[in-house]
Protein backbone atom coordinates (compact mmCIF):
# COMPACT_ATOMS: atom_id res chain seq x y z
CA UNK A 1 0.00 0.00 0.00
CA UNK A 2 1.35 3.15 -1.02
CA UNK A 3 2.17 6.32 1.86
CA UNK A 4 -0.54 8.41 -0.36
CA UNK A 5 -3.44 5.92 0.30
CA UNK A 6 -2.23 4.84 3.85
CA UNK A 7 -2.54 8.84 5.08
CA UNK A 8 -6.50 9.23 4.47
CA UNK A 9 -7.45 5.35 5.63
CA UNK A 10 -5.46 6.31 8.84
CA UNK A 11 -6.92 9.56 9.33
CA UNK A 12 -11.01 7.64 8.22
CA UNK A 13 -9.91 5.51 11.09
CA UNK A 14 -9.08 8.06 13.74
CA UNK A 15 -12.40 10.18 12.72
CA UNK A 16 -14.30 7.48 13.01
CA UNK A 17 -12.62 6.28 16.56
CA UNK A 18 -13.89 9.82 17.66
CA UNK A 19 -17.21 9.67 16.48
CA UNK A 20 -17.61 5.73 18.44
CA UNK A 21 -15.91 7.29 21.84
CA UNK A 22 -17.98 11.19 21.35
CA UNK A 23 -21.01 8.33 20.83
CA UNK A 24 -20.34 6.75 24.20
CA UNK A 25 -19.67 9.30 26.17
CA UNK A 26 -23.14 11.44 24.94
CA UNK A 27 -24.89 8.29 26.28
CA UNK A 28 -23.01 7.86 29.71
CA UNK A 29 -24.14 11.35 30.42
CA UNK A 30 -28.10 10.62 29.50
CA UNK A 31 -28.27 7.41 31.34
CA UNK A 32 -25.75 8.13 34.40
CA UNK A 33 -23.75 5.70 36.08
CA UNK A 34 -25.83 2.58 34.88
CA UNK A 35 -25.05 -0.01 32.15
CA UNK A 36 -25.87 1.89 28.79
CA UNK A 37 -26.60 -1.80 26.98
CA UNK A 38 -29.26 -2.53 30.02
CA UNK A 39 -30.85 0.97 29.52
CA UNK A 40 -31.01 0.92 25.95
CA UNK A 41 -32.91 -2.40 26.36
CA UNK A 42 -35.38 -0.73 29.17
CA UNK A 43 -35.67 2.01 26.54
CA UNK A 44 -36.46 -0.46 23.87
CA UNK A 45 -39.01 -1.92 25.19
CA UNK A 46 -40.85 0.49 26.67
CA UNK A 47 -41.24 2.16 23.27
CA UNK A 48 -42.73 -1.16 22.30
CA UNK A 49 -45.65 -0.51 25.11
CA UNK A 50 -49.06 1.72 24.25
CA UNK A 51 -50.03 1.67 27.63
CA UNK A 52 -51.68 5.00 29.09
CA UNK A 53 -52.37 3.28 32.60
CA UNK A 54 -55.68 4.48 32.87
CA UNK A 55 -57.92 2.24 35.15
CA UNK A 56 -60.57 0.16 33.26
CA UNK A 57 -63.84 -0.04 34.75
CA UNK A 58 -67.03 -2.52 33.39
CA UNK A 59 -70.41 -1.41 32.87
CA UNK A 60 -71.12 -2.77 36.18
CA UNK A 61 -68.96 -1.67 37.68
CA UNK A 62 -65.69 -3.90 38.74
CA UNK A 63 -62.22 -3.10 38.17
CA UNK A 64 -61.20 -4.29 34.95
CA UNK A 65 -57.75 -3.31 34.54
CA UNK A 66 -55.28 -6.10 33.07
CA UNK A 67 -53.00 -7.23 35.74
CA UNK A 68 -49.42 -6.75 35.23
CA UNK A 69 -47.30 -10.56 34.28
CA UNK A 70 -45.66 -10.97 37.86
CA UNK A 71 -48.76 -10.26 39.54
CA UNK A 72 -50.88 -12.80 37.78
CA UNK A 73 -47.99 -15.56 38.27
CA UNK A 74 -47.83 -14.61 42.11
CA UNK A 75 -51.76 -15.28 42.20
CA UNK A 76 -51.43 -18.37 39.71
CA UNK A 77 -48.34 -19.78 41.98
CA UNK A 78 -51.57 -20.78 44.59
CA UNK A 79 -53.73 -23.06 42.80
CA UNK A 80 -52.84 -26.28 43.03
CA UNK A 81 -51.54 -27.77 40.15
CA UNK A 82 -54.81 -29.18 38.42
CA UNK A 83 -55.90 -25.71 38.41
CA UNK A 84 -52.94 -24.05 37.28
CA UNK A 85 -52.69 -26.63 34.50
CA UNK A 86 -56.23 -24.98 33.27
CA UNK A 87 -56.10 -21.54 33.74
CA UNK A 88 -52.57 -21.08 32.99
CA UNK A 89 -52.08 -23.44 30.05
CA UNK A 90 -55.32 -23.96 28.40
CA UNK A 91 -56.20 -27.33 29.81
CA UNK A 92 -59.22 -28.88 30.54
CA UNK A 93 -60.93 -31.03 32.96
CA UNK A 94 -62.47 -34.43 31.97
CA UNK A 95 -66.68 -34.11 31.47
CA UNK A 96 -68.76 -34.89 34.27
CA UNK A 97 -66.07 -34.46 37.01
CA UNK A 98 -65.87 -30.81 37.87
CA UNK A 99 -67.12 -29.73 41.57
CA UNK A 100 -69.65 -26.99 40.22
CA UNK A 101 -71.38 -29.05 37.63
CA UNK A 102 -74.05 -29.96 39.67
CA UNK A 103 -73.84 -27.02 41.73
CA UNK A 104 -77.59 -25.17 42.09
CA UNK A 105 -77.48 -22.69 44.52
CA UNK A 106 -77.84 -19.06 44.17
CA UNK A 107 -74.14 -16.72 43.44
CA UNK A 108 -71.76 -16.08 41.57
CA UNK A 109 -69.15 -17.38 39.73
CA UNK A 110 -65.41 -15.42 39.99
CA UNK A 111 -62.41 -16.01 38.58
CA UNK A 112 -60.42 -18.40 40.73
CA UNK A 113 -57.24 -16.61 39.77
CA UNK A 114 -57.68 -12.74 40.46
CA UNK A 115 -61.62 -13.09 41.83
CA UNK A 116 -63.28 -11.27 38.69
CA UNK A 117 -66.92 -11.96 38.86
CA UNK A 118 -67.51 -14.16 35.59
CA UNK A 119 -71.20 -16.02 35.91
CA UNK A 120 -73.96 -15.35 37.77
CA UNK A 121 -76.31 -18.71 38.60
CA UNK A 122 -79.01 -17.17 36.74
CA UNK A 123 -77.76 -17.82 33.88
CA UNK A 124 -76.97 -21.70 34.46
CA UNK A 125 -78.48 -24.13 32.48
CA UNK A 126 -78.05 -28.24 32.36
CA UNK A 127 -76.29 -28.99 28.88
CA UNK A 128 -75.64 -32.31 28.89
CA UNK A 129 -71.99 -31.86 27.57
CA UNK A 130 -70.20 -32.59 31.85
CA UNK A 131 -69.03 -29.33 31.80
CA UNK A 132 -70.46 -26.28 33.71
CA UNK A 133 -72.68 -24.07 31.29
CA UNK A 134 -74.31 -20.27 31.06
CA UNK A 135 -76.06 -18.96 28.31
CA UNK A 136 -74.52 -15.52 29.26
CA UNK A 137 -71.35 -13.84 31.65
CA UNK A 138 -72.07 -11.89 34.69
CA UNK A 139 -70.77 -8.88 32.61
CA UNK A 140 -69.43 -9.72 28.38
CA UNK A 141 -66.73 -6.71 29.41
CA UNK A 142 -65.26 -9.70 31.56
CA UNK A 143 -64.55 -11.87 29.43
CA UNK A 144 -62.50 -12.06 26.54
CA UNK A 145 -63.03 -14.29 23.77
CA UNK A 146 -60.01 -15.23 21.43
CA UNK A 147 -59.74 -17.89 18.36
CA UNK A 148 -58.38 -21.10 19.29
CA UNK A 149 -57.42 -23.92 16.45
CA UNK A 150 -55.88 -26.53 18.98
CA UNK A 151 -57.21 -30.17 18.39
CA UNK A 152 -57.57 -29.68 14.37
CA UNK A 153 -60.76 -27.37 14.83
CA UNK A 154 -61.67 -23.77 14.99
CA UNK A 155 -63.09 -23.01 18.88
CA UNK A 156 -63.83 -19.21 20.65
CA UNK A 157 -61.91 -19.88 23.51
CA UNK A 158 -62.77 -17.42 27.12
CA UNK A 159 -60.72 -15.92 29.10
CA UNK A 160 -60.56 -13.74 32.50
CA UNK A 161 -60.79 -9.96 31.00
CA UNK A 162 -58.10 -9.08 34.19
CA UNK A 163 -55.54 -11.58 34.32
CA UNK A 164 -55.88 -13.60 31.56
CA UNK A 165 -56.45 -17.13 32.81
CA UNK A 166 -58.14 -19.65 30.64
CA UNK A 167 -61.98 -20.43 31.55
CA UNK A 168 -63.42 -22.57 28.82
CA UNK A 169 -64.68 -22.00 25.49
CA UNK A 170 -68.37 -20.65 23.99
CA UNK A 171 -70.29 -22.35 21.48
CA UNK A 172 -73.44 -21.05 19.34
CA UNK A 173 -75.60 -23.62 20.55
CA UNK A 174 -77.37 -22.88 23.75
CA UNK A 175 -80.68 -21.75 24.87
CA UNK A 176 -82.64 -18.84 24.20
CA UNK A 177 -82.51 -15.64 24.74
CA UNK A 178 -78.32 -15.79 23.44
CA UNK A 179 -77.78 -18.84 22.20
CA UNK A 180 -74.78 -18.86 23.59
CA UNK A 181 -73.47 -22.10 25.27
CA UNK A 182 -70.49 -20.69 27.57
CA UNK A 183 -68.39 -24.12 28.67
CA UNK A 184 -66.70 -23.71 31.17
CA UNK A 185 -63.77 -25.60 33.84
CA UNK A 186 -65.18 -26.00 37.26
CA UNK A 187 -61.65 -25.42 38.45
CA UNK A 188 -60.99 -22.34 36.92
CA UNK A 189 -64.19 -20.81 38.79
CA UNK A 190 -64.74 -20.14 42.62
CA UNK A 191 -68.42 -19.88 43.68
CA UNK A 192 -69.87 -17.63 46.38
CA UNK A 193 -73.33 -17.92 47.71
CA UNK A 194 -75.64 -15.32 47.65
CA UNK A 195 -75.75 -15.22 51.19
CA UNK A 196 -71.84 -14.84 51.52
CA UNK A 197 -69.19 -11.69 51.91
CA UNK A 198 -67.58 -10.98 48.75
CA UNK A 199 -63.59 -10.64 49.15
CA UNK A 200 -62.18 -6.86 47.67
CA UNK A 201 -61.00 -8.37 44.47
CA UNK A 202 -64.94 -9.83 43.68
CA UNK A 203 -66.30 -6.27 44.67
CA UNK A 204 -67.55 -3.56 42.33
CA UNK A 205 -65.83 -0.28 43.18
CA UNK A 206 -67.02 2.00 46.15
CA UNK A 207 -68.87 5.28 45.79
CA UNK A 208 -67.49 8.27 48.03
CA UNK A 209 -69.31 9.35 50.24
CA UNK A 210 -71.10 12.64 50.44
CA UNK A 211 -68.21 14.42 47.81
CA UNK A 212 -70.05 12.85 44.95
CA UNK A 213 -66.81 11.27 43.54
CA UNK A 214 -65.67 8.03 43.00
CA UNK A 215 -63.09 6.28 45.48
CA UNK A 216 -61.76 4.02 43.56
CA UNK A 217 -60.93 0.58 44.40
CA UNK A 218 -58.72 -1.64 42.86
CA UNK A 219 -59.43 -5.45 42.19
CA UNK A 220 -56.58 -6.60 44.98
CA UNK A 221 -56.28 -3.06 46.88
CA UNK A 222 -56.24 0.62 46.61
CA UNK A 223 -54.69 2.05 44.21
CA UNK A 224 -52.52 5.56 44.46
CA UNK A 225 -50.63 7.60 41.76
CA UNK A 226 -46.87 8.75 41.88
CA UNK A 227 -44.78 10.46 39.45
CA UNK A 228 -41.61 11.30 39.90
CA UNK A 229 -38.35 11.02 37.48
CA UNK A 230 -37.90 7.63 35.59
CA UNK A 231 -40.99 5.23 36.37
CA UNK A 232 -38.33 2.31 35.78
CA UNK A 233 -36.79 3.52 39.51
CA UNK A 234 -39.48 4.70 40.96
CA UNK A 235 -41.49 1.30 40.09
CA UNK A 236 -38.63 -1.03 41.32
CA UNK A 237 -38.34 1.22 44.88
CA UNK A 238 -42.69 1.11 45.19
CA UNK A 239 -42.54 -2.57 44.97
CA UNK A 240 -40.23 -3.27 47.65
CA UNK A 241 -42.46 -2.24 50.30
CA UNK A 242 -44.17 -4.77 52.42
CA UNK A 243 -47.78 -4.19 51.78
CA UNK A 244 -47.59 -3.10 47.99
CA UNK A 245 -49.24 -5.60 45.86
CA UNK A 246 -48.34 -4.35 42.64
CA UNK A 247 -46.64 -1.54 40.60
CA UNK A 248 -47.12 -0.80 37.48
CA UNK A 249 -45.40 1.83 34.84
CA UNK A 250 -47.38 3.99 32.60
CA UNK A 251 -48.14 7.95 31.98
CA UNK A 252 -50.66 10.60 33.32
CA UNK A 253 -52.05 13.53 31.92
CA UNK A 254 -51.47 14.58 28.55
CA UNK A 255 -53.60 15.16 25.78
CA UNK A 256 -52.64 12.42 23.03
CA UNK A 257 -54.83 9.07 23.76
CA UNK A 258 -52.50 5.69 24.72
CA UNK A 259 -49.06 7.21 23.76
CA UNK A 260 -45.78 5.39 23.51
CA UNK A 261 -42.43 5.82 24.95
CA UNK A 262 -41.28 7.38 22.27
CA UNK A 263 -43.88 10.13 21.67
CA UNK A 264 -43.31 11.06 25.25
CA UNK A 265 -39.69 11.61 25.01
CA UNK A 266 -40.15 14.13 22.55
CA UNK A 267 -41.63 16.77 25.11
CA UNK A 268 -44.65 17.01 22.87
CA UNK A 269 -47.64 14.81 24.24
CA UNK A 270 -47.54 16.61 28.06
CA UNK A 271 -47.49 13.17 29.55
CA UNK A 272 -45.72 12.45 32.77
CA UNK A 273 -43.79 9.00 33.73
CA UNK A 274 -46.31 7.71 36.41
CA UNK A 275 -46.42 5.16 38.41
CA UNK A 276 -49.66 2.86 39.91
CA UNK A 277 -49.50 1.43 43.27
CA UNK A 278 -51.84 -1.23 44.26
CA UNK A 279 -51.26 -1.34 48.31
CA UNK A 280 -52.90 -3.44 51.18
CA UNK A 281 -54.44 -0.34 53.31
CA UNK A 282 -54.18 -2.84 56.08
CA UNK A 283 -50.47 -3.49 55.78
CA UNK A 284 -49.35 -0.03 54.48
CA UNK A 285 -50.83 3.42 54.64
CA UNK A 286 -51.14 6.12 52.00
CA UNK A 287 -49.04 7.96 54.30
CA UNK A 288 -46.06 5.86 54.44
CA UNK A 289 -46.44 5.80 50.76
CA UNK A 290 -45.88 9.24 50.91
CA UNK A 291 -43.18 9.45 52.98
CA UNK A 292 -41.25 6.87 50.94
CA UNK A 293 -41.99 9.23 47.88
CA UNK A 294 -40.17 12.35 48.95
CA UNK A 295 -37.61 9.95 50.02
CA UNK A 296 -36.86 8.13 46.58
CA UNK A 297 -36.64 11.20 44.53
CA UNK A 298 -36.11 15.18 44.93
CA UNK A 299 -39.70 17.09 44.31
CA UNK A 300 -37.39 19.97 43.74
CA UNK A 301 -35.58 19.35 40.42
CA UNK A 302 -37.98 21.08 37.52
CA UNK A 303 -38.65 18.62 35.13
CA UNK A 304 -35.87 16.83 35.64
CA UNK A 305 -34.65 13.96 37.77
CA UNK A 306 -30.96 12.68 38.34
CA UNK A 307 -29.37 12.07 34.79
CA UNK A 308 -33.07 12.64 32.86
CA UNK A 309 -34.03 15.37 31.75
CA UNK A 310 -37.85 16.74 29.85
CA UNK A 311 -40.88 17.44 31.23
CA UNK A 312 -42.44 13.48 31.29
CA UNK A 313 -39.80 13.63 34.58
CA UNK A 314 -41.60 16.05 36.53
CA UNK A 315 -42.51 15.28 40.16
CA UNK A 316 -46.57 14.51 40.61
CA UNK A 317 -49.28 12.96 42.76
CA UNK A 318 -52.60 12.25 41.15
CA UNK A 319 -55.63 11.14 44.01
CA UNK A 320 -58.39 8.95 43.69
CA UNK A 321 -60.25 9.99 46.35
CA UNK A 322 -60.36 13.29 48.90
CA UNK A 323 -59.03 11.78 51.87
CA UNK A 324 -56.12 11.12 49.67
CA UNK A 325 -55.82 14.71 48.82
CA UNK A 326 -55.93 15.34 52.06
CA UNK A 327 -53.39 13.03 53.27
CA UNK A 328 -51.38 14.26 50.61
CA UNK A 329 -51.67 17.84 50.71
CA UNK A 330 -51.31 17.81 54.57
CA UNK A 331 -47.77 16.01 54.37
CA UNK A 332 -46.14 18.53 51.78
Amino acid sequence: MSRSRALPLAVALVIVMAGLFLASSLVKRLIGTTEASARVTQLTQASRRSDSMSPRYSESGYDITPLQRDRVATLAAKLDPEAYRITQKSGTEPAFCGNLLDNHKDGVYVCVVCGLPLFSSQNKFNSGTGWPSFYQPFDPQHIVRKVDTSLFMVRTEELCARCGSHLGHVFEDGPPPTGERHCLNSVALKFYEKSAALPPESQPVNAGGGSGKTELRSATGEVAYFAGGCFWGVQHYFKLGPGVLDAASGYMQGHVDHPTYRQVCTDTTGHAETVKVVFDPKRITYRRLLEAFFVMHDPTQLNRQGPDFGDQYRSGIWYVSDEQRREAEAYI
